[in-house]
């Protein structure tokens, strides 16, 4: 019997997305350090907020977030009314490809960015259109020259996710100016906390009609489990998110615990400098193996390796030892792996680990 169900076009051409892994066969007590996320877990003001959620689990949660996006515009100054919450920014990702782009249309993104953005452009049917980068850098010239009339959604992380590198604040208003008309320029901000005094392109978004920025609580608030994020834009454009966004699409406890978690202020902070304090000593301690990697703005590095086959013989090694790292070969850095910064123990861990297979004593 032949079959004639048959998915919309793109979805095919989908490779499935392959998160950090968290277990290796035949070793207990592993380190992960591969998902990106905070080795000191939520703050006790997020634990506490989960834990009392209980006690309201057969109500349905409310449908607008007030609460959440009232917390999270006083913290950073923002307006709540333009705020739209989501589970992760992936879903806020998602929904704009949703409301903005389809067949016929482009959604453009550099070469090493997140990989959600090109299947959730394939998901609507959109051509993706991938950008060279210069040293693992976006380049903004090189973005503007793949924008055409079809454009209509442009991508880009700032701190990007997996090399860590971050452009200026000049050049994201370059880029800002230089898109077309129709098209909608996307600051996803995931690693926007780990930089100090960065707002992840608020002031922007406030001065302009076409652009959005997305969060995510996965990240330095240690929410991966919980899949909470936001976008912040201008109000035409959220008014038209909202329009396609599940009426319950976060539950009491994930909106609870991120409200804690936002007012958490001392606890971010403590965060961002623990999280700088290791990453710096972690690149200099591989560099001086002959590890380099690019200065990262995020909870990361890119351990650059003179091979594919030296930076996977690592990674096998490593997970011998215990540590999980993710290969970057979907990203196509073939030849790199990305190490989360893990707490003071696990980053001496790598490093010496990286060492004895160096051969270095």
């Amino acid at each position: 019997m032949r079959n004639e169900i048959k998915p919309q076009p793109g979805i095919l051409d989908i490779a499935l997305y392959e998160g950090g892994k968290a277990h290796v066969a035949g070793v207990a007590n592993v380190v992960k350090l591969s998902s990106n996320e905070n080795p000191f877990g939520p703050s006790e003001k997020a634990k506490e907020a989960f834990a009392r959620s209980v006690r309201s689990l057969h109500r349905y949660p409310v449908t607008d977030h007030a609460d959440l996006r009232a917390a999270i515009a006083e913290v950073h100054g923002l307006d709540a009314g333009r705020i739209i919450c989501g589970a992760g920014s992936d879903e806020i990702i998602t929904f704009l490809c949703q409301a903005y782009a389809g067949p016929r249309d482009e959604v453009v993104f550099t070469e090493h960015g997140f990989l959600m953005y090109r299947i959730s452009s394939l998901a609507v049917g959109a051509t993706p259109v991938e950008v060279r980068e210069r040293e693992r850098t976006a380049d903004v010239d090189a973005i503007l020259a793949a924008c055409t009339r079809k454009t209509k959604l442009v991508f880009i992380a700032n701190p990007n996710n997996p090399t860590g590198t971050m452009i200026s604040a000049a050049e994201i208003t370059r880029l800002a100016e230089g898109v077309p008309p129709q098209a909608i320029l996307v600051l996803d901000g995931a690693y926007a906390e780990f930089v100090e005094g960065y707002d992840g392109g608020a002031a922007l978004v406030d001065a302009r009609q076409n652009v959005v920025m997305t969060r995510t609580f996965s990240k330095i608030y240690g929410l991966g489990g919980l899949r909470i994020g936001w976008g912040y834009g201008p109000k035409h454009i959220i008014d038209v998110l909202n329009r396609i966004r599940g009426p319950f699409n976060l539950s009491t406890a994930q909106l609870e615990a991120a409200e804690a978690a936002v007012r958490d202020r001392d606890y971010v902070n403590k965060c961002r400098a623990e999280n700088a304090r290791m990453r710096g000593w972690l690149a200099g301690a591989l560099a001086e193996l002959g590890v380099p990697s690019d200065t990262s703005m995020a909870n990361f590095i890119l351990a650059r390796f003179a091979s594919q086959e030296e930076a996977e013989n690592c990674d096998t090694f490593l997970q011998k030892q215990g540590l999980i790292v993710r290969r970057v070969g979907g990203y196509k850095l073939p030849h790199c792996v990305r190490i989360t910064i893990g707490d003071e123990a696990s980053c001496r861990q790598v490093a010496h680990a990286v060492a004895q297979f160096k051969g270095v004593k």
